[in-house]
């Protein structure tokens, strides 16, 4: 069923299934009524000879130079040519992809004032599988992600890059062969294509619905090794964090309950301490406030999905153009930043807990490195080595962009969000993640088989899972592959798929 666009209700969920799995998008009559009759308001102005923003002036500290009507028709083309500035390697496919979705749903709007052809053609580019080449780096996340967005414009000018079946090709060839026909670029069309915070936006959303899985099975983990430490059960007690009240908390203690149900543990046949350590016991109020961080993220990821981003906006309605900044690109490089801070929190909660399953003044009497050859043999005493490297990686990236402007555009653009180096370095932590964790998940299915008691039928199935991919360690041997498989089976979701078939859904806030 085609993904029907309105400006108003895109959600995540949408972006993923087109960037992804290639869901047909189709533009909503009234959307496209919209789009129509604000660009006749705005040929109505240039007719007028009316002085608008980007329209018939120049741009950025050239804001107050007056084109000439000549130089209003060559214009968007210089525009797009000055801003494809980029470098670096190209955008994955679903990235650009997403972006294309969102800057044809912001169109849907009816503010932006190009041409309806040019909304139509980022859906027909969508929908026939021609993804522009777009370089990585250039934007600073204010005018929007002028750089990367003008390689996307650019094939409105039958020029740049694109891929189209597995080929890389120019633009005008990729065209051709999908038999998309160039629209050309006119007043206001290049702009319109180009002026918002749409890539990173973008990389947010993929981000934060992959997140939202990751954090299941965070939280798999940790009840592995809770398990397999001799937890004690009584600090994921729905009363317990009902009456604190954090809703991230909530979520987290009962998924992790689900996933024990049925534990020598719950059912008090296994003697368990008074009190465990805080890496332990904390684990739903700090898996749940990085819930509720992500939450707040989202909710900003798709407020920005469904608004206009654009300057200057049009207002056919009221006949009014409204100059402003609504393309800065802080209210998403704010909580995407935080977002990549509590992924790495998570991934030091879960190294915590790494080290004591192989410390054996603090594993409950398991052996030492979860070896039975302990001296001949270490174990796992490296997998720790290779978790701690990654999260001195992450540590590093959690820096936060968003206070890290230069001035640009002669201090005419004196304050911008670097939302891009936002996006990009919180993909950097979330793909970090997915080793760190896979090494908890290894680590605690080697305790678990040091265990003679019945463990949860959620422990269980992840257990299962690993054990399809890597082997128990009961002699040394190079542990890379294993710390890969692992790594790749978190990334494809293979032990929250195992552990979902054989309990049911984990909970999320929505």
């Amino acid at each position: 069923m085609a993904i029907v666009l309105t400006g108003k209700n895109l959600t995540i969920e949408d972006i993923e299934r087109v960037a992804r799995r290639n869901e047909k998008v189709a533009l909503h009559a009234d959307a496209l009524a919209r789009i129509a009759k604000c660009r006749a308001f705005i040929e109505e102005r240039i007719e007028a000879r009316e002085i608008m923003y980007g329209v018939n002036t120049g741009i950025g500290e050239f804001s107050e130079v007056v084109l000439t009507d000549d130089q209003v028709k060559d214009f968007q083309r210089y525009l797009i040519y000055n801003h494809a500035a980029g470098i670096g390697d190209p955008v994955p496919i679903d990235q650009v992809r997403a972006a294309m979705l969102l800057r044809a749903n912001v169109h849907a709007n009816g503010c932006s004032g190009g041409r309806p052809i040019i909304t139509e053609t980022l859906i027909e580019m969508l929908n026939k599988g021609v993804t522009p080449i777009v370089c990585q780096k250039g934007s600073v996340g204010a005018c929007g992600d002028l750089a990367p967005m003008s390689q996307i414009a650019l094939l409105m000018l039958g020029e740049g890059e694109a891929i189209y079946r597995g080929e890389r090709l120019p633009g005008d060839k990729a065209f051709k062969k999908a038999g998309i026909p160039i629209p050309g670029l006119q007043a206001r069309d290049g702009l319109a294509t180009i002026n918002g915070s749409n890539l990173t936006n973008a990389i947010g959303c993929l981000i934060a619905y992959d997140a939202e899985r990751w954090l299941k099975q965070a939280e798999i983990g940790a009840a592995m090794t809770l398990e397999a430490l001799k937890a004690n059960m009584k600090p994921y007690d729905p009363r317990l964090h009902a009456l604190r009240g954090f809703h991230g908390a909530v979520i987290s203690a009962e998924n992790l309950r689900k996933i024990m149900a049925g534990s020598d543990l719950v059912t008090g046949k296994e003697k368990v301490k008074v009190q465990d350590a805080y890496s332990m016991r904390s684990t739903p109020q700090i898996i749940g406030a990085a819930r509720d961080q992500l939450q707040w993220t989202r909710s900003q990821l798709e407020i920005e999905a469904n608004g206009v981003g654009d300057n200057p906006i049009f207002l056919p309605e009221e006949r009014v153009v409204l100059t402003g900044a609504n393309f800065q690109g802080t209210p998403v490089s704010l909580p995407l930043d935080t977002l990549g801070a509590a992924i790495t929190m998570i991934c030091v909660l879960s190294e915590r807990r790494l080290n004591r399953l192989t410390n054996p003044a603090l594993n409950v009497g398991l052996p030492a490195f979860l070896t039975k050859g302990a001296g001949m043999f270490s174990g796992l005493m490296l997998s720790q080595y290779t978790a701690d490297m990654q999260i001195v990686e992450q540590r590093i990236l959690s820096a936060p962009a968003y206070i890290q402007s230069i001035p640009a555009a002669a201090d005419q653009e004196d304050f911008v969000s670097m939302g891009m180096n936002s996006a990009l370095k919180t993909r950097q932590i979330c793909d970090i993640a997915n080793g760190v964790l896979g090494i908890e998940l290894m680590a605690a299915a080697q305790a678990l088989d040091f265990r003679e008691y019945t463990v949860g039928r959620g422990t269980s199935a992840a257990k299962a899972a690993i054990r399809k991919h890597v082997a128990f360690l009961d002699e040394d041997r190079p542990l890379y592959p294993d710390h890969n498989a692992m790594q790749g089976m978190v990334e494809r979701l293979e032990v929250l798929t195992a552990v979902e078939s054989e309990i049911g859904p984990l909970a999320t806030h929505r």
